[in-house]
Formats: C-alpha cells, sequence, structure tokens
C-alpha cells in the first residue's frame, strides 16, 4: 500500500487517488497551427523514465482535486507533493 500526501487532504491511501500521467506539459500556444504528426506527439507520446518523475494526480475520493507528485518509478517513493499553481521541478 502507498500513502500518497495530498496537499489539500493530508495522507490518504492510493486507493482514494487516479494518477493522470506526466505533469508539466505544456500546450501548443496555436493548435491549428501544428501539423497533425506534432498534434499527434503531444497527445499520445510521454516520457517514462526510470528514477524521479513528476506526474498528475487526482483525487478522486475526497477533495476531486488535481496536483501534481514527484515520484520515484523505480521504488514508489513519494519526493513531493504540490499544488497545481506551485512551481515544481519540471521533468528532464
Amino acid at each position: 500500500m502507498m500513502l500518497i500526501p495530498c496537499p489539500y487532504c493530508g495522507p490518504r491511501d492510493e486507493t482514494e487517488f487516479h494518477c493522470g500521467g506526466q505533469a508539466h506539459v505544456n500546450h501548443p500556444n496555436d493548435p491549428h497551427a501544428v501539423s497533425d504528426e506534432e498534434w499527434a506527439d503531444f497527445l499520445f507520446f510521454r516520457a517514462n523514465p526510470k528514477g524521479v518523475f513528476a506526474e498528475r494526480w487526482v483525487h478522486a475520493a475526497g477533495c476531486r482535486r488535481w496536483f501534481n507528485v514527484r515520484r520515484d518509478t523505480v521504488t514508489n517513493d513519494i519526493q513531493s507533493s504540490y499544488r497545481i499553481a506551485e512551481p515544481g521541478t519540471v521533468n528532464e
């Protein structure tokens, strides 16, 4: 079992959350100006590193808010969690 520290509610069981994928993904400034290939890359391709990674999570069975988590993908150790509007470390 993993405890995920919701920045709004505190630590809760992992069963209350859903992962939303990679955090800090920037949308294209003008979606109509990008090619189909660039749009497909934006929609479907994400980093999948081994090690510390920033992810988006939602507290689905709690406050229902989205936030970011820095988690080691090898050990599942959570290093930090922070609100979407707070600065965090962008994935390298």
